[in-house]
């Protein structure tokens, strides 16, 4: 699969950020698909397999933990790569992410110019 066929699902709850992501992953040519909330983004990820999911942190109806163990509990949740991104961005934060069991971290905000290539490195790190 070239990445003009790679789906990624974002889930952001802040519009502008949203769109944000979505201009720098097409420009990338990633396919996006969007959710504002994450219980319609379980839902959609119960019957659609995207090749990553990134995930705010502070979602209006969860948060990143809940909606890392409801996507784990998918099945293909434990394969598919989960990217936390919140403005937590501090090292010790950094850590907790990941022993949640997120499989990348991004701070934000993001860098824009780097952001695209770090979903990159995640998504292949988990092949």
């Amino acid at each position: 699969m070239n990445e003009g066929q790679q789906l990624i699902c974002v889930i952001e709850d802040n519009n502008s950020v949203r769109k944000l992501y979505n201009i720098l992953l097409k420009k990338s040519n990633y396919n996006v698909v969007e959710f504002e909330d994450g219980n319609p983004a379980i839902e959609w990820l119960s019957k659609n397999s995207p090749t990553a999911v990134i995930c705010d942190d502070l979602l209006p109806d969860t948060n990143g933990k809940e909606m890392l163990a409801a996507i784990r509990q998918l099945p293909n949740g434990k394969k598919l790569p989960v990217i936390a991104i919140t403005g937590f961005a501090h090292a010790a934060d950094r850590e907790r992410y990941f022993a949640m069991g997120f499989d990348g971290y991004i701070a934000k905000p993001i860098n824009t110019s780097a952001f695209v290539d770090e979903i990159r490195q995640i998504i292949n790190s988990k092949k």
